[in-house]
């Protein structure tokens, strides 16, 4: 029985196994030795930077910055469309002043560090509605 439970580990494990190109040709051993990624140099041309889209809607700001806090409360924050009424009465100016410098437990911009002030904006305008 152990006999056969050998042969069928060692029969398995070659099955499974990938094989591996050790050629030694100029071609595949430049080929294993390629860069797998570049790295940026400060100063340098930047070949692959994204086109800029626009400004981002409110509720695109909300899904990628807002949502983790505001959608379920964590830290005390205000959920979407509820808990606002105090908050609304301080004013739109004290709201967007708390969200782009932090205010309690929310850092500086809500983590949307590349968010306009636009933006940020209208994320408020949607928690709000």
């Amino acid at each position: 029985m152990k006999k056969l439970s050998a042969a069928l580990l060692l029969l398995s494990t070659a099955a499974i196994a990938q094989p591996f190109d050790n050629s030694l040709t100029e071609e595949a051993i430049k080929k294993r030795l390629e860069p797998v990624g570049s790295v940026y140099l400060a100063g340098a041309e930047d070949t692959a930077a994204a086109a800029p889209t626009g400004p981002r809607t409110g509720e695109q700001v909300y899904q990628a910055s807002c949502f983790a806090c505001h959608g379920t409360g964590a830290l005390g924050a205000p959920k979407t469309a509820d808990d606002w009424a105090p908050r609304i009465a301080k004013g739109k100016d004290v709201l967007l002043d708390h969200a782009i410098n932090g205010f309690n437990a929310m850092p500086p911009r809500g983590t949307c560090m590349d968010c306009s002030d636009d933006e940020i904006a209208a994320a408020i305008d949607f928690m709000i509605k």
